[in-house]
């Protein structure tokens, strides 16, 4: 016997009453032998366990999935030793396994208990036939992460393999509740009356009887106030042959002026459900349930309704992982997460884009946050045998599973279902049968849903195509999701509210959810003019800016849920962070984003919110005129009406906020300053406060002039062809904004800029690289004689390659070319008929410096075509001598 159960049977018998000992349960996440590999003698009672690894669960094997984009998918092991107590010889004893992706197949001492498929739902196998109670026995599960008939088969995220949830053993007595009904615990709880004035709750569930033997039992459920007061009980006899699975069906009497659960009061009733055997009053299993008295409704014209008012959802998407760790997070990250976006002020949660943690749900429920749940059914749906019926398996996994969670109020089961389709396949009679069996699926899901659940709505998330309703799924479900990223993939910003207003106008009875919009963001990137796809910081907050007022005044738009809660891992992105999503309002480790303030500036109205949005931008750079100091903008978020801000304590005024926003020009100079904003608060949480906020930033000028002052302490880093700042996480060197020559200056002459957002090997500096001047005819520097130090960036990218189809309409159009050019400083040639894709390869870093002397008080670099065009991705310089 393990330490860890001979301490939980201490630990059980330690109660004075025997009752509490009928229900066992208990994790065994630890004590587990992981293999890498198939193993057709995995499952034998005494395999070689030389080449295993120690691991404890939760566990995944991609966390390669963060530097390679074909990260492992395939079969893997995992073993461990059970000692079961012998206190549980003559109970029924079960596996529960929370989630292992994509399938999983389980034995015990050599012989196959059971098969599960689906990678984000529970199974629970009974396991007390294949046991032992005396000695010990091997458990051992095969997981494959490979599957292509098992949701999903694309994505725009990574398909993490492992047992990366719990593993639970329970033990019941012969009659129980029915353990093994989906991965569910078999008792289900609805509220079929609920109004300000009543409401009635009814309890469905199934009793198993393992003995073989009938047996004369007592239901009994107790009905707890949000107070834990008794409001209720209710018991009935049961009578239950050998081996029958009984089915029990109880509503409640009505409850008076029930308190209604909402995000703002989420108020919980208790079920308590006891099962006794009926002579000897000894309890054989009981369980608990949470619910909540609320109902809603969406409306094509209104938007959504919470107990019969008006209720905009506010929103977001929450993919699971965080770097470096994959998805095998912990109870404690989960419940953090949930934590971070009702501080946000979100009030829903679209559970993107597959069933979650129960730890997730239960937040939602005691935190108060109504949500979307779904399966992965993406991108396409394949002519694959068994397919339909796993998702269908999937579907009612998750709804039975998570029915009792009163703050779901959707179940949906398809996103951006023709984004592949629709790419791959161009022809019409190719085309016909996959929307045919698109169709005929999705027809098929709804009937479930229906089926298994008649109370909440159904849903589908579509990308911004109209072909959607052209071929008939829109009209299959009850509310219809649109994934829309006017101005980031295409388009302007104005675009989106179009869209909206032309999809109303169309189908004007429909009601919508914006359930993706979005824009990329990196911390090492900031611009004065930002745009789109450039991926700086401050073009997400101008996107999100635009698109969230849009969100808040558009009456028949049931609300939005921002894409996505963290930047997370997708390995097949090429990004400005290749393997990574960073659309998100916090970073991997969950570190706020300064927009994820504007959101709770907007959101929140009990607190004051004041945020000096500069976090993501404490180490500044400028170009500087002289000794003028550089005028650079300092962004405010809060709730308040009006903010002053101030430099080293000077104050540089005061400004009414606009859409929770106020914008100063302040004066940069010295190499560090400290920036304070002040507010009066006197409408939240009572009058006359003074709310505040501080930061220290740092700044290095650069002069625009390159007349001689200070220049041997000055390296001029140019990010070429680009519009942002780039500060290297490495060196902490920033990298300044591209700009035309001037006399007197410095700059490019010809070419135009080109962002190609491919990833590029040989460095981290990865965004450097992304952009460059294309057909570049000289890089001029008016500088004073004497020795420099020239560095050259380049990569080229000049080779087509594989764009991933979630770009959307970015996707790649480089022509495949190779390069080659002289480079020729102040006449010298330093390199005759160079070829970068020769030298390094194609999306390679390669870095070239050079020592030169100049004695002509300036440093002209001419690029001289030989093949292809000329190009620069970057320059640096610093004087020597």
């Amino acid at each position: 016997m393990t330490t860890f159960f001979k301490l939980f049977v201490v630990f059980i018998q330690s109660f004075s009453l025997p009752i509490y000992a009928q229900h066992e349960t208990c994790t065994i996440n630890d004590g587990w032998k992981f293999l890498k590999a198939d193993c057709v003698t995995a499952p034998d009672i005494a395999p070689d366990n030389g080449k295993w690894d120690d691991v404890h669960l939760p566990h995944t094997w991609n966390t390669d999935a963060y530097t390679d984009k074909d990260y492992y998918r395939g079969v893997c092991w995992y073993r461990r030793t059970l000692n079961l107590p012998s206190t549980w010889n003559g109970k029924q004893v079960f596996l529960k396994i929370d989630a292992a992706s994509k399938a999983a197949s389980i034995f015990i001492n050599g012989k196959e208990v059971g098969e599960h498929i689906g990678g984000y739902t529970a199974c629970t196998f009974d396991i007390t036939s294949f046991c032992s109670f005396d000695s010990p026995n091997s458990l051992a599960i095969r997981v494959d992460n490979a599957r292509q008939d098992v949701p999903p088969i694309s994505a725009d995220f990574t398909f993490f393999g492992g047992i990366y949830r719990d593993v639970w053993l329970t033990a019941v007595p012969k009659q129980h509740f029915h353990l093994t009904n989906h991965g569910s615990d078999g008792i289900f709880i609805s509220t079929p009356q609920v109004s300000e004035e009543k409401g009635t709750i009814l309890i469905r569930g199934e009793i198993k009887n393992d003995a073989p033997q009938k047996a004369v039992l007592e239901l009994e459920h107790i009905l707890y106030g949000p107070d834990d007061t008794v409001i209720q009980t209710q018991k009935q006899s049961v009578q239950i042959k050998a081996g029958e699975l009984y089915a029990f069906r109880t509503e409640t009497a009505p409850i008076a002026f029930p308190l209604l659960w909402t995000p703002e009061t989420p108020y919980l009733y208790r079920i308590e459900s006891i099962l006794r055997d009926k002579k000897t009053k000894a309890i054989l299993d009981r369980s608990n349930h949470h619910t909540g008295f609320r109902w809603f409704s969406f409306d094509g014209e209104q938007g959504f309704s919470l107990n019969g008012k008006p209720y905009k959802l506010r929103g977001i998407c929450r993919h699971q992982d965080q770097n470096p760790i994959g998805v095998a997070l912990t109870d404690e990250m989960h419940r953090r997460d949930m934590k971070l976006m009702k501080e946000m002020g979100a009030n829903f949660i679209r559970i993107s884009h597959y069933p979650q943690d129960d730890a997730l749900l239960e937040q939602c429920d005691k935190l108060g946050m109504l949500a979307w749940e779904e399966i992965p059914i993406i991108d396409i749906v394949p002519d694959t045998p068994g397919y339909a019926e796993n998702c269908e398996r999937n579907l009612r996994e998750m709804i039975r599973q998570h029915y009792n969670h009163p703050s779901i109020i959707t179940w949906g089961y398809m996103n951006e279902i023709l984004l592949v389709t629709q790419r791959r396949y161009q022809k019409e009679e190719e085309l016909k049968p996959v929307l045919e069996r698109t169709l005929a699926l999705a027809k098929r899901l709804e009937e479930v849903l229906k089926e298994e659940d008649s109370t909440r709505a159904s849903t589908m998330a579509f990308h911004g195509s109209n072909s959607y309703n052209e071929v008939g799924l829109g009209s299959i479900t009850d509310i219809v999701g649109w994934n829309l990223y006017q101005g980031w993939y295409g388009g302007d910003l104005t675009g989106f509210e179009r869209y909206l207003e032309e999809q109303h106008k169309m189908y004007p009875s429909h009601p919508m959810i914006v359930s993706e919009y979005g824009a990329g963001s990196d911390k090492r990137l900031h611009s004065l003019r930002p745009q789109a796809f450039d991926f700086s910081i401050e073009y997400q907050q101008k996107y999100l800016e635009h698109y969230l007022p849009v969100l808040e005044g558009t009456p028949y738009v049931c609300g939005g849920t921002h894409w996505n809660f963290i930047d997370f891992s997708s390995a097949l992105r090429d990004e400005s962070m290749p393997r990574i999503n960073n659309k998100g309002l916090v970073y991997s480790d969950r570190t706020p984003k300064d927009v994820y303030y504007y959101y709770k500036a907007a959101w929140r109205k009990d607190i004051p919110v004041l945020h000096i949005a500069s976090r993501d931008w404490t180490r500044r750079a400028g170009i500087q005129q002289g000794e003028t100091p550089v005028m650079l903008p300092i962004k405010v978020y809060t709730n308040l009406p009006e903010v002053e801000l101030f430099i080293d304590g000077k104050s540089l005024g005061k400004q009414k906020v606009t859409n929770y926003t106020a914008i100063f020009d302040v004066p940069f100079s010295h190499k560090e300053h400290y920036v304070s904003a002040k507010a009066e608060n006197r409408e939240i949480a009572g009058s006359g406060c003074i709310i505040e906020d501080g930061i220290h930033l740092s700044f290095t000028p650069v002069p625009a002039q390159l007349d001689g002052i200070n220049l041997r302490s000055l390296e001029l880093a140019v990010n070429v062809g680009s519009n942002c700042f780039y500060t290297s996480d490495e060196s902490q060197l920033t990298w300044v904004p591209d700009q035309p020559y001037t006399k007197g200056s410095w700059g490019y002459v010809g070419g135009e800029s080109k962002n190609s957002q491919t990833q590029v090997e040989n460095t981290n500096d990865g965004p450097l690289f992304q952009t460059l001047r294309n057909g570049i005819e000289s890089y001029c520097f008016d500088v004073p004689n004497g020795v420099y130090e020239i560095e050259f960036l380049f990569t080229d990218v000049f080779r087509e390659n594989a764009a991933t189809a979630y770009q959307l309409g970015r996707n790649s159009d480089v022509e495949s070319r190779e390069n080659c050019f002289s480079i020729i400083i102040n006449d010298e040639t330093v390199e005759e008929d160079f070829s970068p894709c020769r030298e390094s390869g194609y999306f390679h870093a390669l870095r070239k410096r050079y020592n030169i002397t100049n004695f002509r008080n300036k440093i002209e670099i001419r690029f001289s075509t030989r093949n292809g065009k000329s190009f620069l991705n970057g320059v640096k310089l610093r004087k020597l001598y």
